[in-house]
């Protein structure tokens, strides 16, 4: 009978930090795991499922540039995304469990787990998540935490409640491969400078929980990780620069600047510590690329065939920050002229990443803002501050293995391209 595995997705673990999770480090000795670049959620995600590099599954970051529909979108959820066989179709007929790692709708799971809202015709939300468990999580654990999961409240209750879920589907439906996805060192790491190993600790106990309803079913787990956060203290307004040089263009209204990409000569998709620049006129790529190289804060700025981004969503330049910097997505002049979103936690419409929704700017103004809400009234959740300065934390690179990626199983590879076909032989 072939044998259960379950891969546990830790974000941000790395080889320094399991000396602080005793349940993690009894899996096995960490080692190093290379990430393609960019190293961030959604591209390390698609590799470890098809063991192929970006320039082939095509998930070039979290977000990019849809040519065809001149929209920049980011954190998409469609399975269809992924070029290339992942990892629970190559197992098939075996049974797969994919709870809240990404590209989960419209897989090819017999059961999965993900945050979904339901949107109002009026603009209103009500959180949720998406349960094809048949094992009525909602009643069984109560409503899932999406205040904890992301923006300014995130913190361990999710990674508890995604953990006490995983478990629960482990025990009564018995996958063969249960994909789990732990982020909780994502907030805090992001948030401050110093990496408090109580962080590690509190993630390795969601972790025990997994390990244990594993070890009922005679499973074997083993534990990856995405990348590994570094300590930043430069943000880099790369579209600013853009804009400046009278490349980047926007629309002003009633609801602040709106970034135009299919008006705009260049712009920046920014993600972490790698920023998709999209140049439309190939005879400015020289003098764009010239500007970026000069700013302070970037590294360098390459070809995307050169770091293994060869693929058609790609930017025609990839820009590369210094390891103590990270790309903010800001595109206006003037924080008066921001669009509404800017403001919010909204990730589906800002044109890049934006990890200062893990800050709030009140407390107060955020019940008033709840207050409105409980009263139907129509209101925005405007408390996000708009200060890159406060981000102490970011990913996106190669920094040195220790403070990257790992992986924890026996004989594990060192390559995240290895990982499906080694969880492969362990299913055999």
């Amino acid at each position: 009978m072939p044998r259960k595995v379950v891969l546990l997705n830790v974000v941000g673990l790395t080889p320094e930090l399991v000396a602080h999770a005793p349940r993690i480090a009894q899996l096995g000795t960490p080692r190093p795991l290379r990430s393609p670049l960019p190293a961030v959620t959604c591209t390390s995600q698609a590799t470890l499922l098809t063991g192929l590099p970006p320039s082939e599954h095509g998930v070039v970051g979290n977000g990019w540039y849809f040519r065809d529909t001149g929209e920049i979108r980011f954190w998409q959820q469609s399975n269809a995304l992924i070029q290339g066989e992942t990892l629970y179709s190559a197992i098939a007929p075996a049974k797969t469990a994919k709870m809240f790692w990404w590209f989960n709708q419209g897989a090819p799971v017999q059961w999965s787990a993900t945050p979904k809202p339901h949107y109002g015709s009026d603009g209103s939300k009500q959180f949720g998540i998406l349960d094809q468990t048949d094992c009525r999580l909602v009643e069984q654990l109560g409503e899932f935490p999406f205040h904890a999961f992301w923006g300014p409240f995130a913190g361990l209750a999710s990674s508890d409640w995604i953990a006490r879920a995983s478990a629960a589907v482990i025990r009564q439906q018995q996958p063969d491969l249960t994909l789990v996805y732990l982020p909780h060192l994502d907030y805090d790491y992001q948030r401050f400078p110093q990496r408090d190993p109580q962080r590690v600790a509190e993630v390795d106990r969601c972790a025990g929980e997994v390990i244990d309803a594993a070890d009922a079913v005679g499973a074997k787990v083993v534990v990856v990780s995405e990348y590994g956060l570094v300590p930043v203290s430069r943000p880099v307004l790369i579209n600013r620069l853009l804009r400046q040089q009278g490349w980047l263009s926007v629309r002003d209204g009633p609801f602040g600047e709106m970034l135009m990409p299919m008006d705009s000569q260049a712009f920046a998709v920014a993600d972490h510590q790698l920023a998709h620049v999209y140049v439309r006129d190939p005879s400015l790529r020289a003098a764009v690329r010239r500007t970026l190289e000069a700013a302070e804060g970037i590294a360098a700025v390459v070809d995307p065939h050169d770091i293994g981004l060869g693929h058609a969503r790609s930017g025609e330049l990839i820009a590369l920050a210094d390891p103590e910097a990270w790309f903010a997505y800001y595109y206006w002049l003037d924080d008066a002229r921001a669009p509404d979103f800017a403001r919010c936690v909204d990730i589906h419409r800002k044109p890049g990443y934006d990890p200062c929704e893990l800050f709030i700017t009140s407390k107060l103004r955020a019940a008033a803002r709840l207050a409105q809400k409980k009263l139907g009234m129509r209101y925005r959740m405007d408390v996000i501050p708009l200060d890159p300065s406060l981000v102490r934390g970011s990913h996106g690179l190669h920094p040195d293995p220790q403070s990257g990626p790992v992986i924890v199983g026996d004989d594990a590879p060192e390559d995240m391209q290895d990982v499906k076909s080694y969880v492969q032989g362990l299913m055999a």
